[in-house]
Parts: structure tokens; C-alpha cells; sequence
């Protein structure tokens, strides 16, 4: 069965901190494409950062780039969002999502879509107060 599991939202301050994580059962990250995405109230769901099953690349949405930093640990299987610089407008419900690389297609053109995705989390909230 697979489970994606996040944690690690909450409320801080424009300028603060929090890391999200995304605990995986039943998917291991090395043979998986996995992304962080967002979605607020009324709002399409946004790809906000991505990385490669092999841990080579990773893409960033221009909104997100120099201040958040995802990262994975195998042995965990754990997917990590350091969110640092935190704005009001990262304000959002944040999940995790993956695909294998067993399905195929094109991960640099699909990376930030969301429909490429297979598997998704609950979500975790965030919430930047100015």
C-alpha cells in the first residue's frame, strides 16, 4: 500500500522558518520521481520544488528559488521542504506527490504538473503571518 505521509506545517512570522517533511510507504524515493506542490483556497496547485529519482536534479518554481530547498534521505525515506525567508504569500496547503519511473514519460516536462503525479499526501498547512 502506498502512503505518503507530511508534517511539519504551522504558523510563523514573514521571514521565519519551517521544514516539511513526507514520510513514504510503499514508495521507495531512489526509483520515484517526487515533487512538493501547493495550492491555496480557489487557486490551481502549484509545483513549487522537485527532484529527480536519482537525486541529480532538482527544479524550483521561480516563486520558491534561493530561499527553499528540497532535499531526500534514502535510508528514511523521507522527503524534506527547508522553507527559509518565509512570505505571506507562501501562505498555502503544501503536498508531496511521486511517481515511479517505472510509468515513463517525461519527468523535465512533467516535473511541475500535477497530473503527472501518481501519489499525493494529505497536505500539511502553512501559514505566514506579516
Amino acid at each position: 500500500q502506498v502512503q505518503l505521509l507530511e508534517s511539519g506545517g504551522g504558523s510563523v512570522q514573514a521571514g521565519g522558518s519551517l521544514r516539511l517533511s513526507c514520510v513514504a510507504s510503499g514508495v521507495p524515493y531512489s526509483t520515484y520521481y517526487v515533487g512538493w506542490f501547493r495550492q491555496g483556497l480557489g487557486k490551481e496547485r502549484e509545483g513549487v520544488a522537485a527532484i529527480s529519482a536519482s537525486g541529480d536534479s532538482v527544479y524550483y518554481a521561480d516563486s520558491v528559488k534561493g530561499r527553499f530547498t528540497i532535499s531526500r534521505d534514502i535510508a528514511k525515506n523521507t522527503l524534506y521542504l527547508q522553507m527559509n525567508s518565509l512570505k505571506p504569500e507562501d501562505t498555502d496547503t503544501y503536498y508531496c506527490a511521486a511517481r515511479s519511473t517505472l510509468l515513463g514519460a517525461s519527468w523535465l516536462s512533467g516535473r511541475f504538473n500535477p497530473h503527472f503525479y501518481v501519489y499525493w499526501g494529505q497536505g500539511t498547512q502553512v501559514t505566514v503571518s506579516s
